[in-house]
């Protein structure tokens, strides 16, 4: 499954609301270290297709919710499960510590 892209509008439905655990990439086009990851979080969908649903939200075309979530660094990586937030990471990370992060948290 390819990363789906997420909106201010979308949120809660799409990340709020969902039955598996969501891994949501807060990101924006000008940030090395997003770019850097881009293909990381992308793998990490396709493996994962299934088990958890991966999302990009890109900050700069929607503040609203990031502001809410109180995200001052990108990339900023959050799960949910079950309507709410269970952890966050910030910064860019290998494969072996998205893969940590996830199995710690879903």
């Amino acid at each position: 499954m390819a990363v789906k892209e997420v909106s201010d509008a979308s949120f809660q439905e799409e990340v709020l609301q969902s039955q598996t655990p969501v891994l949501v990439d807060f990101w924006a086009s000008w940030c090395g270290p997003c770019r850097a990851i881009a293909p990381v979080v992308e793998e990490i969908a396709t493996e994962w297709d299934g088990k958890i649903k991966v999302l990009k939200m890109n900050v700069d075309e929607n503040p609203n919710t990031p502001g809410q979530l109180g995200i001052r660094s990108i990339p900023t990586l959050k799960i949910f499960s079950g309507g709410a937030e269970k952890s966050q990471i910030v910064g860019a990370l290998s494969k072996e510590q998205l893969e940590g992060f996830i199995k710690e948290n879903i």
